[in-house]
């Protein structure tokens, strides 16, 4: 069966341009597959009011999801749908990546697409906490939306680490480079693959002046090539369409990504949660940071949301 055969699209009901709603049914042009578009809406004043009774704050609710349910049926209207199957779904929810993370679990979406927030004035991507708990915490593929064209023969380039030997990396190199493969089949992209690798310790250097920083640069250098080209074999990849360089992934990415002029990147998220989140971050948010095109994150097999019951 095709992939991406049941679509969530998050609907941004402060914008006009609904870009991720526009990606998905690009995306679902080629897979035929079901859209449902997604909004959820609170006002914490209706739950403030105390003067009402609570079964005259529900019709209140009910009232406000309805406006905003004729407001996406004219949403999706005005957009041309190719004659696909495009369902609506507004709920009430004080916080929306929850409510989507919920829906996921409930009805095994295939993907969530959501659009992301340009800064008029610094001409950068905003991200909301929404979209950090999205990738922190939701177990499907979330597409973050930017504002790159996907033409056809463009670029997919999908982030790995080869040089690991823990099994989990392995198995998201995988994962990342097969998602690559597939979706590149559907929108007719050709797929670039990029590694990073630290260069030499400073401490080492200071430390042990007798060092040979340049050998050991050369000896992580020829390792990590050695490695792309067996994981690229496995995925019929030419290696003219691999990339290993020193440095941090972040830098390293955006940099081949600019290179390449990619269209969408694909990465791994870990999925941390908790303190450890707040206080070691995660290396995949660095580099959606600093994209500016489409990021594709993927969870690890065996990845359990913290919201699943």
């Amino acid at each position: 069966m095709e992939k991406y055969q049941n679509i969530l699209v998050v609907i941004d009901p402060t914008t006009h341009e609904q870009k991720a709603l526009k990606r998905a049914i690009e995306l679902a042009v080629h897979t035929k597959a079901v859209i449902t578009a997604f909004v959820s809406i609170f006002d914490f004043s209706y739950e403030m009011t105390t003067m009402l009774s609570s079964e005259e704050r529900e019709v209140m609710r009910k009232s406000v999801i309805s406006d905003r349910e004729i407001w996406l049926d004219d949403v999706i209207s005005a957009i041309e749908t190719h004659d696909l199957t495009i369902k609506t779904k507004v709920i009430w929810h004080n916080r929306p990546f929850e409510a989507i993370v919920e829906h996921v679990l409930n009805d095994k979406y295939d993907i969530v697409i959501k659009g992301t927030h340009q800064h008029d004035k610094l001409k950068s991507v905003i991200f909301t906490p929404t979209d950090w708990h999205l990738l922190r915490k939701c177990p499907s593929p979330v597409l973050l939306v930017k504002d790159h064209q996907w033409p056809k023969n463009g670029n997919i380039l999908a982030a790995i680490n080869v040089g690991s030997d823990e099994s989990e990396h392995q198995s998201l190199n995988h994962k990342i480079t097969e998602e690559a493969v597939n979706l590149s089949k559907i929108i007719q992209a050709n797929v670039h693959l990029v590694n990073s690798f630290p260069g030499t310790p400073v401490n080492i250097t200071i430390e042990i002046p007798e060092f040979n920083s340049s050998q050991y640069n050369d000896s992580m250098l020829q390792h990590h090539k050695e490695a792309m080209t067996e994981h690229a074999a496995k995925f019929e990849i030419p290696p003219e369409n691999t990339r290993v360089e020193e440095g941090l992934p972040e830098d390293v990415i955006d940099r081949v990504s600019q290179r390449l002029d990619a269209e969408l990147v694909i990465l791994g998220t870990i999925g941390r949660t908790g303190l450890s989140a707040a206080l070691i971050g995660n290396t995949a948010e660095h580099v959606i940071d600093r994209l500016n095109c489409d990021v594709l994150a993927l969870k690890p097999e065996g990845y359990i949301s913290p919201l699943a019951s």
